[in-house]
């Protein structure tokens, strides 16, 4: 199972020169651009790990380009996706968000139907993921 998550989820994965070529686009528009990483791909979860602070002042996506690779590096195994923010409305909103990098393996999620009162559904969703410990999530064995 391929997760669909943000801008160009249902895309062939970017290239590096793709990839600046977004980032190029948001830095055009003024959009302070961030890497984030996590293990945890819950549709819900929005919150996942920054790598660095956030790239303001940037003209060229080289920098970018750079903590990307790093963060490859550092977390093979892991979700990494680029977020670009646009505060022009007065608020921190996120303009453009896009996965750089999915684990080799992806496990998918559970879909669980909870039957309640009255003929009542309602449904959860858990990664499969989550069943190993924070960090040993993708590491095949």
């Amino acid at each position: 199972m391929k997760l669909r998550h943000g801008t160009f989820s249902y895309l062939p994965d970017l290239t590096d020169e793709e990839i600046a070529a977004q980032v190029r686009y948001a830095l055009q528009r003024g959009w302070p651009v961030s890497v984030e990483h996590t293990d945890d791909p819950h549709p819900r979860n929005v919150y996942w790990e920054m790598w660095g602070l956030p790239m303001f002042d940037l003209v060229e996506p080289d920098g970018v380009l750079a903590q990307i690779n790093e963060c490859r590096a550092t977390f093979p195994n892991h979700y990494v996706r680029v977020l670009a923010y646009d505060a022009s409305l007065g608020r921190q909103t996120t303009a453009m968000q896009f996965l750089v990098q999915s684990p080799a393996e992806e496990p998918g999620f559970l879909l669980t139907r909870i039957e309640g009162v009255d003929r009542t559904q309602q449904y959860a969703v858990t990664s499969y993921a989550t069943s190993r410990p924070a960090g040993a999530r993708y590491v095949s064995g």
